[in-house]
């Protein structure tokens, strides 16, 4: 896949909202052009909340994308244009080609959409078309936890990404994923949370056969994957083959190896990445739902999605103690905390084992989940937001 390819418009790409599509909608007759070169083409945030949200507001959408280096299919509803992907210590190419892509792109779009900080570094190339950053995380904290770079290299690296952040806030638009990331900056910015679209009715866990532990999500070790791993050989150590680990998702580093060993040894059932409208489905009717990210600077100020997700989804949650994720258990009434860097087996047997207090916290969680978490309530900021920078662009 090269250069620009229309895509017949099919289904929107999103997931359903039963909002109008007539005329009168913000984004008609605007056009964004969307820009990863670092997440997969089907990331949650950006194929199916964001730009869903965009196709139903009636804007056009061009999406720029490491389509093959994912070695996916185009999506549907929009047009994509394929970028080489950036990775690990391979990222020099992938900026030099969505710089091309963009200097060339950006003149026909009202608005560039990013979505990686390293994007930054070539955002001069959409010229006089207003540039948003979408804020995903707290950038200066990850270098802690990007295993690829050299320890000497962290601490300049953190400075320059800070002073990286300023010069943004400085010369275009930001959107942030966390009400955490505003101390990262001097201005008030808008915050589009990670929340979830939730469903009218929530199933609850299975009330009969094997019980099911879903975890959804990128995996690395820093996530929890060593813990989903050990969960999954405790369950078959205790003789409890009545419990099943179920892993969707990316895995990312040196995890992949070990979550296949265990995969090919009927410990867990790992399906690999799966777009998010067809993985949710996989939750639903799992008696826990996992959220076992570690203590972490760049996790102390999020509420992963996922947490948001399982409950929407009648999942009660099992969590590491992250502030924001230890006071969303405490007002939602919908899971468990259990410690970091250990494998939460009590927990999850004592779910298991108890359906009816599992269907209770599904249930508690789901109501608050619709109440405080609904993306769509959340969505129309980021609609409103995008249509307004668009138009004054103009």
């Amino acid at each position: 896949m090269s250069g620009v390819e229309p895509v017949p418009t099919g289904e929107p790409t999103g997931e359903p909202t039963g909002e109008p599509t007539g005329g009168g909608r913000p984004g008609a007759g605007l056009r964004v052009l969307v820009v990863t070169v670092v997440h997969h083409p089907g990331d949650a945030r950006i194929a199916h909340r964001e730009m869903g949200a965009l196709l139903d507001a009636g804007f056009e959408v061009t999406y720029l994308a490491p389509f093959s280096g994912f070695d996916v299919p185009a999506r549907p509803g929009v047009t994509v244009v394929d970028v080489r992907r950036s990775y690990g210590r391979r990222r020099l190419g992938a900026l030099l080609d969505a710089r091309r892509r963009i200097r060339a792109l950006a003149p026909e779009h009202d608005l560039v959409l990013l979505h990686d900080p390293e994007l930054l570094l070539v955002a001069g190339a959409a010229g006089r078309t207003p540039v948003v950053w979408d804020v995903h995380e707290d950038v200066p904290a990850t270098v802690e936890i990007r295993t690829w770079i050299p320890t000497w290299l962290r601490v300049p690296l953190a400075g320059f990404l800070r002073f990286l952040l300023g010069r943004a806030e400085r010369r275009h638009h930001l959107l942030l994923a966390e009400h955490g990331y505003r101390r990262l900056f001097r201005g008030d910015h808008p915050v589009v949370p990670n929340s979830t679209s939730v469903p009218a009715t929530v199933p609850g866990p299975d009330a009969e056969g094997p019980a099911r532990v879903v975890y959804l999500g990128s995996l690395t070790r820093d996530r929890g994957a060593d813990e989903i791993v050990a969960l999954a050989r405790e369950l078959r150590e205790r003789g409890r083959d009545d419990v099943r680990v179920e892993v969707v998702g990316t895995a990312h580093g040196t995890v992949g190896a070990a979550l296949q060993a265990e995969h090919d040894a009927g410990t867990l059932t790992w399906h690999g990445f799966v777009p998010n409208d067809r993985a949710l489905p996989l939750v639903q009717g799992a008696v826990a739902g996992l959220a076992l990210l570690h203590d972490e600077a760049n996790h102390r100020v999020s509420l992963p999605t996922k947490n948001m997700e399982y409950l929407a989804h009648g999942v009660p949650v099992v969590a590491t103690p992250l502030p924001e994720v230890e006071a969303f258990l405490a007002a939602s009434g919908g899971g468990v905390v259990v410690p970091f860097g250990e494998a939460p087996t009590d927990a999850v047997l004592a779910l298991a084992d108890d359906r009816e207090h599992a269907r209770a916290l599904a249930e508690r969680g789901h109501a608050h989940v619709a109440a405080h978490h609904n993306w769509d309530h959340d969505r129309t900021v980021l609609v409103e937001h995008l249509a307004r920078w668009a138009r004054a662009g103009r």
